[in-house]
């Protein structure tokens, strides 16, 4: 396991925020601890798409759910391995994620990337820093309501997106991917994925024993000391990076092989309260797993997208790197 840090350095206007602390989680169960910041301005707003570039993927169905698809320009005459990608709250139209998907499928995946939010992406965020110098007391006071006004409706937003609600919509993707793709699934020998911020939770779950009967499809038992029947996990081997709303029992339900990408002091992904007991939890369990802490790179980083601060672009393209290298040697 490999704990290095990349050297690089907070830019002017990118630097990592502190969202408030929440009173308590939208995620049944959670701990204080993880009741803290969910999402934060880089899970909610793309950053500007680099010049040039457009989608060579197409949104479709799969299970009854809107997906968007990218494919290896040589597929299927020559054989491919499939990736379910997770995105943050901008959802499968935002171009960003529809191009990271794209990098992905030039590496020989099928990539499907669902619409977990069934058309209902995180609303757009609302950014103090946007406030002209010269803006009036009166402008202030508007935008700091309108940021008010967002922090409760993502609050809104996330209560409608919980695992209960998100969960039978990836395994409707995942079934119908493993009929429609079954040729990628046997090349792989499995199914395997990638999460950014929103995403990389159910990424963690997907690649777990998680002993949730409403996620099976079950009954909850009578008899509490019959315990709940553990499900295999869904993914061969995932790779997430800056998870938000992640708990540490998230990291120790997980069976597959996993890499994580951290920021350094993200309060979405707090050090002592998640990763460390989740890297105890995965070394305890005997679980092939590598993390990676970035530090001076704001949350959200590792999503595609353009920044004027070339080290974080590098670092981004490393996050990717990393990602990709962890997958293909699984």
């Amino acid at each position: 396991m490999a704990d290095s840090d990349v050297a690089t350095k907070a830019p002017e206007s990118d630097v990592q925020e502190t969202p408030p602390p929440a009173s308590e989680s939208v995620f049944p169960g959670d701990t204080p601890a993880q009741a803290g910041p969910t999402m934060g301005e880089h899970c909610t707003t793309d950053r500007p798409t680099p010049a040039g570039e457009a989608p060579t993927g197409a949104i479709t169905k799969l299970g009854g759910v809107d997906v968007y698809v990218a494919k290896p320009t040589d597929y299927p005459h020559s054989p491919s391995k499939l990736l379910l990608l997770l995105t943050g709250g901008t959802g499968i139209q935002s171009t960003n994620n529809q191009l990271q998907a794209d990098k992905y499928a030039a590496e020989g995946y099928v990539v499907i990337m669902p619409d977990q939010f069934n058309n209902d992406p995180a609303p757009n965020s609302v950014n103090m820093a946007e406030l002209p110098q010269d803006a009036s007391w009166l402008d202030s006071i508007k935008l700091k309501t309108a940021e008010g006004v967002k922090a409760f409706m993502i609050d809104m937003w996330l209560a409608r997106h919980t695992s209960e609600n998100v969960l039978p919509l990836l395994h409707k993707v995942v079934e119908g991917a493993k009929e429609e793709f079954a040729d990628a699934v046997a090349n792989g020998g499995g199914i395997y994925g990638v999460g950014y911020c929103f995403g990389a939770k159910y990424i963690l779950i997907l690649a777990g024993e998680y002993p949730d009967p409403a996620v099976q499809g079950q009954e909850a038992p009578n008899d509490v000391e019959a315990g709940v029947v553990k499900k295999e996990p869904v993914l061969r081997a995932g790779a997430i990076a800056h998870g938000t709303m992640v708990t540490k029992d998230d990291l120790e339900a997980v069976k597959s092989p996993v890499f994580i990408a951290a920021v350094k002091d993200d309060p979405m992904f707090p050090e002592d309260e998640v990763l460390t007991p989740g890297r105890r939890a995965l070394e305890a369990n005997k679980v092939e797993h590598d993390i990676q802490v970035f530090p001076g790179v704001p949350h959200g980083f590792a999503v595609y997208g353009d920044y004027d601060d070339p080290k974080i672009k590098q670092n981004q393209e490393q996050a990717f790197e990393k990602m990709l290298g962890w997958i293909q040697a699984h």
